[in-house]
């Protein structure tokens, strides 16, 4: 005896029409898994298991899959492989949880597209990466793709909290000018000390293996010229915070500016005591994941300070205006 199939109507019938629980948790779910293979990637590079599997996309010439042989760089490097798997599924439940509300709320079908085509985008800068033997440029832009995907995937989680409803009203800035300013230019300088992160990284000791070239670059100047932003990042959000409590802004915009100033605060202490500790393996492994959530955190607060979409129980804030 065969089951009838059910008929594509029925499928489509059977999406939801606005953001639901599981919507929103797939959005989580985006965000935490592009954070987690920024820091198995980072035990890849910091275990000197880049090339644990010599081949791309096989492991080796002969297994797609690690050998014995390979040891433990072997299982660290395919490990990292694996957990793509894992992004590719929740990428394509995220994009079939919106499907059917594509017309209506464009913006999330845009954002899980953009996700689920990161993913082959890293495969294959990953692939030139072993092919070219962990050249650090090449290393760096791996990263920083991944800082693209955690910045629109903390977007996506901002706009699943949104209903249809409410996303189709419109509404004026949660934050007065200024700080809407100051959150820019928090974004903005949290990305120019991940770009010049990237680089302090190339000219320093982990390659990610032991025979892998290194950018060249004097290390101390490049880790000053990173510190560089990171004082501009610290004294923006300080200005901001206190802008936010001058100006009266809602709950919601204090809670984003509180915990990207902690974010800042905890990121700037770890690089410094890595630096003068000449870049021990776990606190380089704990400054990759601050990196992640410091991208995250500025870019939450920006969302929830300067977007013209309403916040869910922000319906009736005033905008306060006394400080332009």
């Amino acid at each position: 005896m065969t089951l009838p199939l059910p008929s594509p109507s029925r499928l489509r019938d059977a999406l939801p029409r606005t953001t639901t629980p599981v919507v929103r948790r797939l959005a989580v779910a985006s965000l935490v898994s592009q954070i987690a293979i920024v820091v198995t990637g980072g035990a890849v590079r910091l275990t000197a298991s880049g090339l644990g599997c010599p081949e791309w996309p096989r492991c080796t010439a002969d297994s797609i899959v690690t050998t014995p042989e390979m040891g433990f760089h072997g299982v660290v490097e395919f490990g990292n492989r694996l957990l793509t798997f894992v992004l590719v599924i929740i990428a394509v439940a995220m994009i079939v949880a919106v499907l059917g509300m594509r017309r209506d709320r464009k913006d999330l079908f845009r954002l899980s597209v953009a996700l689920f085509l990161g993913i082959p985008a890293q495969a294959v800068i990953g692939g030139i990466t072993v092919w070219t033997d962990l050249n650090p440029w090449v290393v760096g832009l791996h990263f920083i793709v991944s800082m693209v995907l955690v910045a629109l995937a903390t977007v996506l989680v901002n706009r699943a909290r949104l209903t249809t409803e409410q996303y189709r009203e419109q509404r004026a800035p949660a934050a007065p000018p200024l700080l809407r300013r100051l959150l820019v230019a928090a974004t903005v300088l949290t990305s120019i000390a991940v770009l010049l992160g990237v680089v302090v990284t190339g000219s320093g000791p982990h390659a990610g293996d032991h025979g892998a070239a290194r950018n060249g670059l004097d290390a101390l100047l490049v880790t000053r010229l990173h510190a560089l932003p990171v004082y501009l990042l610290v004294a923006t959000v300080a200005l901001a915070v206190v802008v936010a409590y001058r100006s009266g802004v809602h709950a919601k915009l204090r809670k984003a500016l509180m915990m990207l100033a902690v974010v800042v605060l905890v990121q700037g202490a770890i690089g410094y005591t890595q630096h003068f500790l000449h870049l021990p393996v776990v606190l380089v492994a704990l400054h990759m994941l601050g990196a992640s959530l410091l991208m995250a955190a500025a870019v939450h607060a920006q969302y929830t300070g300067t977007t013209a979409k309403p916040l869910p129980g922000t319906a009736d804030a005033r905008v306060p205006q006394a400080i332009a």
